[in-house]
């Protein structure tokens, strides 16, 4: 952005005769609305005196980096990761709601949060490209951009309220429609700033660049915002409190139809992307997998693995009600991961892995992962091809701090460690398929896939509440299982092997060139066999317990048994999670009440200087008199 943050209309620029910059009306069609020509590169520039040279960004720059998302839904997430990371500073709520613009009545979208709020500093840090000062493992923002791109994404203009602790107010407009048709060749932002005075119990204009500057932004902003008088503007910090963020986006994009792409009209208490391919499905397609995609309420439900309870999401007037995808699990297992992340420090991740409820009905699998609490692949499936109905109904969820997001957070880069991942959770899918699927009522898969993991990678995992355990292979027995066992032995049987592994599950990598030799005494090679070890299947552990017997389909009584302990350890589970999330609101909380006291401290610090002032001008007055 460019170094002037203001806008001076004290030059001949101010005529309003500048369209001729920008030969062509701007689209109401996202998409569309970067298609444009720069006439002579020239136009407005806002005036300093002491300009020295400085890289411009052009207004096109704001259509083409919001084109990172694709999604309407993921540039909302983006707002509301913003006001998540303001738990911290006091936010106990974040609204999302509608309203109309009072010069022609459209649609606009509000966020509004009660946060800490942003000074006159941070405020224009916020409205600059790539500055954040968000380095907190307990925040979202990364990078510096996200309100710029979600904001252009949904709309062409916005205009920020924000109030910092009751001291100063500051208003600011990013608008695309103003820097086109004003012709500007530069991306400008007109910001005006107040004061809390005490004596007065008001706000005065704060003037830190003259009054002539403050001047010019406020005229320039009550001409292309929703509000035409200064009045009307101050009076949107009325139901702010003393302190929070209400953004308010304004000509909302078209989708390629000519159709608003939110659609607020569908239902009353949700906001819903325009297409809804819903109407007419199964009552099984209304699963939240598939929801998500169209409701912004089902999408903010899975959008946090946890948030403290005295915080909430509002959609248009009603709570959002939190849906954890983990405990909406049957036959549920959890699976231990340590990434090889290249440093000292070997972290240890958990995956909750099981069947839907709806399962076998409902083809939806995959694995919800998150990073720093916030979903960025939902229903991810590492399983791209399906055969046989092999991993239907498999769903996994987990926390994967251990890779980078993209800057859309709607994907994450794809690094070797990234890809080490894939290839564990399709392992995982494949494993948990083939050891479970008979409780869904499909047949146990004849053939078992195959996984490599990378040399790096450990392939033991731990698995817990596992109650099915898997068949013991021995390559020298002569009734050895049938399936995929048989069919590999069964491929050597004519020869003599002088060194040969064979792993199942996908748990194996294999490695070095081994020699076969057949019973014509040729010596054939064989590449990327493992050095001999038994013909078994990986060993999973319930407790302690790591024996390992024949396969036997278990009667009734057994698995009655089982069941009701899989159940009871569910709950447990649970109640655990329950007082792990009990403990982390009271750390937020405690914090919370910190950032309070402080604030009061500051407050109280501030109105004994203004004390201190009032008691040094009455004796002044005295003295005069």
């Amino acid at each position: 952005m460019s170094n002037s943050n203001f806008v001076d209309l004290s030059n001949d620029d101010e005529t309003g005769q500048s369209n001729s910059a920008c030969p062509t009306p701007i689209s109401r069609q996202f998409w569309k609305a970067g298609n444009y020509k720069i006439a002579q590169r020239q136009g407005h520039k806002a005036t300093n005196k002491n300009r020295q040279n400085h890289m411009r960004i052009h207004p096109m720059f704001l259509h083409s980096n919001a084109t990172s998302h694709k999604w309407a839904f993921g540039a909302i997430a983006e707002l509301l990761d913003n006001a998540v990371d303001e738990i911290q500073n006091g936010a106990t709520y974040v609204t999302i709601d509608k309203r109309s613009t009072p010069w022609d009545g459209k649609p606009a979208l509000l966020i509004q949060d009660d946060g800490g709020g942003m000074d006159p500093e941070a405020i224009r840090h916020c409205m600059s490209f790539g500055f954040t000062d968000k380095k907190s493992k307990l925040t979202i923002g990364q990078y510096g951009n996200g309100f710029k791109t979600s904001s252009m994404r949904l709309g062409a203009d916005v205009i920020v309220f924000s109030r910092h602790r009751s001291l100063t107010q500051s208003v600011g407009l990013l608008s695309y429609t103003f820097l086109r048709r004003m012709g500007y060749d530069e991306i400008l932002v007109p910001m005006v700033d107040y004061k809390f005075n005490i004596p007065s119990r008001t706000y005065w204009p704060l003037m830190q660049h003259g009054k002539q500057q403050f001047s010019s932004n406020l005229t320039m902003m009550l001409k292309w915002s929703p509000y035409s008088t200064e009045e009307e503007l101050l009076k949107q910090f009325d139901d702010i409190g003393h302190h929070g963020t209400k953004i308010l986006i304004y000509n909302l994009w078209l989708n390629d139809d000519d159709v608003m792409e939110l659609d607020f009209n569908s239902d009353p208490e949700d906001i819903c992307i325009n297409g809804d391919k819903t109407e007419g499905k199964p009552i099984f397609y209304n699963h939240v997998a598939n929801q998500y995609q169209y409701s912004l309420r089902v999408y903010a439900s899975i959008l946090y693995w946890q948030l403290p309870k005295y915080f909430k999401i509002i959609i248009r007037g009603r709570d959002v009600e939190h849906y954890n995808i983990a405990l909406d699990l049957k036959f549920h297992e959890i699976i231990e991961y340590t990434p090889q992340t290249g440093d000292n420090i070997k972290s240890v991740f958990t995956t909750d892995i099981g069947f839907l409820k709806e399962a076998p009905r409902v083809n939806i699998h995959g694995f919800c992962i998150y990073h720093r609490n916030r979903l960025i692949l939902p229903f991810w499936g590492p399983l791209k091809r399906m055969t046989n109905s092999v991993g239907r109904g498999v769903v996994g969820v987990l926390e994967a701090n251990f890779i980078q997001p993209t800057h859309n957070k709607q994907d994450f880069e794809k690094t070797p460690l990234f890809q080490k991942l894939e290839d564990r959770l399709r392992q995982m899918a494949l494993e948990y398929w083939r050891l479970h699927c008979e409780l869904i009522g499909y047949q146990k898969p004849k053939k078992i896939p195959v996984i490599e993991l990378d040399n790096h990678e450990s392939p033991s995992s731990k698995t817990q509440n596992c109650f099915y355990q898997p068949e013991s292979l021995n390559p020298g027995s002569q009734n050895a299982s049938s399936g995929a066992s048989s069919n590999a032995l069964r491929f050597f049987e004519d020869s003599e092997v002088t060194t040969l592994d064979v792993s199942f599950g996908g748990l194996g990598k294999s490695t070095g060139i081994h020699k076969v030799r057949n019973q014509e005494g040729l010596i054939v090679k064989r590449k990327d066999l493992d050095p001999p070890v038994n013909l078994q299947h990986p060993k999973r552990h319930l407790g302690t317990c790591e024996t390992h017997t024949q396969w036997e389909q278990p009667d009734s009584s057994v698995v009655s048994k089982k069941t009701t302990l899989m159940q009871a350890n569910k709950r447990l589970r649970s109640q655990l999670l329950e007082k792990e999330k009990t403990v982390e609101e009271l750390n937020l909380k405690a914090q919370q009440l910190r950032s309070e006291r402080e604030s009061l401290a500051e407050e109280v610090a501030h109105m004994l200087y203004e004390a201190k002032l009032l008691e040094e001008e009455s004796l002044n007055f005295c003295s005069t008199k």
